[in-house]
């Protein structure tokens, strides 16, 4: 570990972001970063449109969403008040379901034809344990391949979606706020979470109607469907999310695909053509890694939510195949023995609101869906509804955000870096990491002013592919900076994994940057940064921690013939959770049954390193 000596804050805006001064303008003035920008965001937003986001009680539109983002108020239903973002996103994708898209909507409307639907009485209740039932009866009819044609009506689908359409490009604002068309595949299997937010770059080459579970439930039908279009003049891709809901089915155990025939090269070429990213973290908990899968990662047992997508709760049995960390290991197994790596995801943080708001901030959680819109209902559970599902509720995290190195604030600059996987996710705090691999990386690159420039040109971003010079070993330049009004960081780590000469599957953890003077053990092992937390209040203090921290860490252990991958973990120090200012609003002891605090988190992309044949 070794620490720069330089004032890493200015270095990091002058040198890093281009922030103040960007080198170029693009036409009408739009700033161009020729270093990239980072951009937060989010692509995973439902709204009343969705069937779920309706039946639980959310009462606002993709224009709504679109405003939240922006930072002004809309309206939070429930019995709640308004929700409103501290600090506006730069970028935002509506993305609801596309299974019944708006058919739940329009049963509010007396003229409607849905609104005569024996159904429609469930739905539209003011009872919201009516309502969720009436949801949970759908979801779980759509998990067992059945479809009700009433609800099936192609010509609302193909209206819904061409407002959701227009209102994404009504909305773009080049330069300073971006949007996507984007809607959700939800396909779930057995009641196995295997959804994937399709987003497309511009509404060029858009389809009339999008394509839906109920056309089918394979992942491989999906990438079929989406190839086509992109043959016509499309541009998309998609994002896979919640692995740990899928019950090993996500990053499947038995190697093979959905059709039951192995996993080859053909079948992973298709897969990271399709989908570049997976969502790391959400409010329905991280999908990184779980303690089972990680006993040695002291850190694993992080917002940890494991339960199929079942109306009764029921939690999920199977580890392996539900975590990305156990994925990236698989797959370098995989392409070490000639079928590819199915599993070469970048890592983004993101929401799955289903009330609009992406609900970023952990003393702003606003819920996942609107029945959640008070203190009172987050924290005791909506009367009428099932314990074991208030349960699942308390036991949501606030959502993550996605971080962008991008040259521009536009739908063609993200989205390259979406595809280019230069990329990271955070559980919520706006931490701004870098990273670049490389094996001729000078021991002193960290003190210099244009050590992100270099990083380019003779390493790789995070998300890439690392060469190797012969004789040498990997390097990982690495810079991470708190969120301006943040909490401060504990520490900078980097995860290993590869595959042994004996083809063992391993993970390595080193720490690599610390605060507060601290140094790591013979071992590498880190004393706790400490705890400021005051339940009572839920407040805490930034006496402890980093502003920023930034390490040149070299691989220790590295043998050119074993197929790796390096990504970097960020950690905050601890803060309340948001159940924690629940209580303290309220004037209730915190609950037992959830952290009272937690350890924000940021997660890199990985580099990856493939020997050569």
């Amino acid at each position: 570990m070794r620490r720069t000596k330089i004032n890493l804050i200015s270095f990091f805006v002058a040198a890093s972001m281009s922030s103040v001064a960007p080198a170029a303008l693009f036409a009408d003035d739009i700033p161009v970063y020729p270093l990239n920008e980072v951009f937060f965001g989010n692509l995973h937003v439902h709204t009343s449109y969705s069937f779920d986001g309706y039946t639980n009680g959310s009462v606002t539109d993709p224009v709504d969403a679109y405003a939240w983002a922006r930072g002004e108020a809309i309206p939070g239903g429930g019995g709640g008040g308004d929700m409103q973002i501290k600090v506006p996103l730069d970028w935002y994708a509506v993305s609801d379901h596309a299974e019944y898209l708006g058919v739940f909507k329009k049963m509010e409307d007396p003229n409607s034809p849905f609104s005569k639907l024996p159904i429609a009485e469930q739905v539209t209740s003011d009872d919201a344990a009516v309502a969720f039932a009436a949801y949970s009866n759908v979801l779980n009819e759509m998990s067992e391949g059945k479809s009700d044609p009433d609800l099936s009506d192609p010509v609302t689908a193909t209206t819904i979606w061409k407002e959701v359409v227009q209102t994404a490009d009504d909305a773009y604002q080049p330069g300073v706020f971006t949007t996507f068309p984007a809607f959700e595949w939800t396909s779930n299997p057995g009641q196995r979470n295997l959804h994937r937010v399709v987003l497309f770059q511009t509404s060029q080459g858009v389809p009339d109607i999008p394509f839906s579970a109920l056309d089918s439930d394979k992942p491989e039908d999906l990438w079929a469907w989406m190839d086509g279009l992109r043959e016509a003049g499309a541009t998309l891709l998609a994002v896979p999310h919640n692995g740990n809901a899928s019950n090993g089915i996500m990053f499947a155990e038995d190697g093979n695909d959905s059709f039951v025939n192995p996993i080859d090269a053909t079948y992973s070429e298709t897969r990271n053509r399709n989908e570049p990213l997976y969502e790391i973290t959400q409010i329905k908990g991280s999908s990184d890694t779980h303690p089972q899968l990680s006993p040695n990662d002291e850190f694993a047992n992080f917002e940890i939510w494991n339960y199929t997508l079942s109306a009764d709760a029921k939690p999920g049995t199977e580890m392996v195949g539900s975590y990305a960390r156990d994925a990236f290991l698989r797959g370098l197994a995989m392409e070490a023995e000639g079928r590819g790596n199915p599993f070469k995801y970048g890592l983004i943080g993101d929401s799955d609101t289903h009330n609009s708001a992406s609900t970023i901030e952990e003393d702003n959680y606003t819920g996942k869906f609107a029945f959640e819109n008070t203190p009172e209902d987050r924290h005791f559970g909506p009367e009428g509804f099932p314990e074991p599902n208030k349960k699942q509720a308390r036991e949501f995290g606030s959502a993550g955000v996605a971080g962008v190195w991008a040259k521009s604030n536009t739908r063609e600059a993200i989205y390259e870096a979406l595809l280019n996987r230069e990329t990271f996710g955070t559980s919520g705090p706006r931490i701004r990491l870098r990273v670049f691999g490389g094996s001729d990386f000078d021991d002193r690159l960290m003190d210099q002013p244009n050590w992100v420039e270099i990083g380019y040109d003779i390493g790789v971003p995070m998300g890439g592919d690392l060469s190797v010079t012969e004789g040498a070993v990997p390097k990982l330049a690495i810079a991470a900076l708190k969120e301006p009004h943040g909490a401060n960081l504990d520490r900078i780590q980097v995860i290993k994994g590869f595959v042994d000469a004996d083809g063992a599957l391993t993970e390595v953890i080193y720490n690599v940057a610390l605060s507060d003077g601290r140094e790591v053990d013979a071992e590498g092992n880190a004393t706790d940064v400490g705890n400021t937390v005051d339940t009572t209040t839920a407040t805490y203090t930034n006496s402890i921690g980093a502003i920023q921290l930034s390490a040149l860490w070299t691989d220790p252990e590295f043998d050119p013939n074993q197929h790796a991958f390096y990504y970097v973990r960020v950690l905050e120090i601890p803060t309340p959770r948001w159940s924690t200012y629940d209580a303290v609003r309220l004037g209730l002891e915190i609950r037992d049954d959830v952290p009272a605090f937690i350890r924000e988190r940021a997660w890199s992309s990985p580099i990856w390193y493939t020997p050569e044949s």
